[in-house]
C-alpha cells in the first residue's frame, strides 16, 4: 500500500493533478481516462519513477497494459525493487 501511495503521488506531481488525485487507488484508470495522461506524460512518469527508485525500465516493459491503472503501474515498479 505504501508503494501504491508513492506512485499516486508521483502521478499527481508529474501531471499536476492536485486534489483530483485524492481518491486514486489501485483500480484508478490512467491512459484514456485522465486527460493529462498522454505519451509525453508516460515519458515524464517513467523518468520520475527511475529517479525515485533508482531503477531502469526497458523499452519492452513500457506497454499500454502497464499504464492501464495505478495498480498495474505499481506492479511494474514493484518488480524492479
Amino acid at each position: 500500500m505504501k508503494l501504491e501511495n508513492e506512485i499516486i503521488n508521483i502521478v499527481r506531481d508529474v501531471l499536476v493533478l492536485g486534489d483530483r488525485a485524492d481518491d486514486f487507488n489501485a483500480s484508478t484508470a490512467l491512459m484514456g481516462d485522465i486527460p493529462e495522461f498522454d505519451s509525453m506524460s508516460v515519458v515524464a512518469i517513467i523518468t520520475a519513477l527511475e529517479d525515485e527508485y533508482g531503477c531502469v525500465f526497458e523499452d519492452d516493459e513500457i506497454t499500454a497494459e502497464v499504464f492501464k491503472t495505478i495498480g498495474s503501474l505499481t506492479q511494474l515498479v514493484e518488480s524492479k525493487l
